[in-house]
């Protein structure tokens, strides 16, 4: 009951301080949505591009038919222009992302042994669409080349030289022996606002190990700890319910965060009953990080640098503010030696589709890691009651 009353206290506390509002409700929703805007566009690419055609043949009408194709409707948008100079100028000023450039003499130049390429602009602040746009341009010759060489052979065969144009015909509506196909996985895509919005959840409510300890120390300095440790209140008690407290907050932090961004920005959680034992999870690490930091404290000062350490160092071993599968080697190791780190992970798996048993070893792994630190919080817990 003693628990309970401290922790109660602490929570009354904590609501009617705005700031921690705002770190635990507010501003991780508005970070985790700016932060997925940033980095949603690199689950598709769609391009703009520009054709500058000044070869007039058929076989450049080819490949600016191809562009317009309904194969590559998802992918390119043919965008006009006049000539080079209009191209260049679209480019420069972003209204396209790449161009084509088929010069003079590239059909005919296709049709001999000789070869014309196909110019290909891009900007130097959009590398991913230039190599897209590269990518295009080199399977319409790799295509070409495949029919051509068709033809070739069934000349060499003894086809009589006056059909090859039904020839070519024949080896173009013909499907190539290999190629890329969208085939269903069961999976999911992982968007960046499901996994933007675990991690800034995360991030912002282990500011609650700080503002555990910061009022803990204040209690202190203001002659309320004495008065409760000189009752019969051990210094466990105090120290459990403020973990308590901690624990509440982040519970209800994480679980807004899930809520908000789910209805308001469409981020995939996973199950409910999973994502929940996640949650709980980290809140009971975050709760056991706090008593660790006030047992291990002796002054606000200690206990600000302290828990400011182990939030920072936390998030960034455990891939908060990256997508962890892009990272190095390095840190995806680091990564499964923090509580944060192995949460996204659960939480990554549930939302590319994963069944709700996944969470089964990041749930374990945390717990394992709140226990441990809650040891050592306990341990250190006596230190408490000599501290006025």
């Amino acid at each position: 009951m003693t628990v309970l009353t401290i922790a109660a206290k602490d929570l009354r506390q904590r609501l009617r301080d705005k700031s921690a509002i705002v770190m635990g409700f507010l501003a991780p929703v508005a970070i985790a949505w700016v932060m997925s805007a940033a980095f949603g566009g690199l689950g598709g690419i769609h391009l703009d591009a520009a054709v500058v055609d000044q070869d007039g043949g058929d076989i450049a009408a080819a490949f600016t038919g191809m562009l317009a194709s309904d194969e590559l409707a998802d992918l390119v948008t043919i965008k006009p222009a006049s000539g080079a100079d209009d191209a260049r100028s679209k480019l420069d000023s972003g209204e396209v992302d790449a161009v084509f450039v088929l010069p003079p003499g590239f059909s005919a130049a296709a049709r001999g042994s000789g070869a014309v390429p196909v110019t290909v602009l891009g900007s130097v602040d959009q590398p991913v669409a230039r190599q897209v746009a590269a990518a295009v341009a080199e399977a319409f010759a790799a295509r070409f080349n495949a029919v051509r060489l068709s033809v070739a052979t069934a000349l060499t065969s003894g086809a009589d030289p006056a059909t090859v144009t039904d020839l070519a015909a024949a080896a173009a509506s013909r499907e190539p022996p290999e190629w890329l196909t969208d085939t269903p996985t069961g999976t999911r895509p992982l968007s960046a606002i499901s996994y933007f919005g675990p991690g800034m959840g995360i991030f912002f409510a282990m500011f609650a190990i700080g503002f555990t300890a910061r009022g803990f120390h204040t209690e202190r300095a203001a002659g309320t700890l004495d008065r409760m440790l000189a009752a019969p209140v051990r210094p466990a008690s105090v120290l459990a319910g403020k973990s308590v407290a901690a624990f509440a907050y982040a519970t209800a932090s994480l679980t807004t965060m899930a809520v908000v961004t789910t209805v308001a920005f469409g981020a995939y959680w996973g199950p409910p009953w999973a994502a929940a034992a996640l949650i709980v999870a980290m809140a009971v690490a975050m709760a056991a990080l706090a008593a660790l930091v006030i047992a291990l404290s002796r002054t606000e000062r200690q206990a600000e640098g302290l828990a400011a350490m182990l939030t920072f160092g936390l998030v960034l071993l455990g891939g908060n503010f990256v997508f962890v599968s892009a990272a190095p080697a390095a840190l995806r190791g680091l990564a499964l030696f923090t509580p944060n780190g192995w949460a996204l992970r659960g939480f990554t798996d549930l939302a590319t589709g994963a069944p709700a048993s996944a969470v089964a070893v990041p749930v374990a792994v945390i717990a394992a890691f709140a226990a441990g630190t809650a040891l050592i919080a306990t341990a250190a817990a006596r230190r408490i009651g000599g501290r006025r």
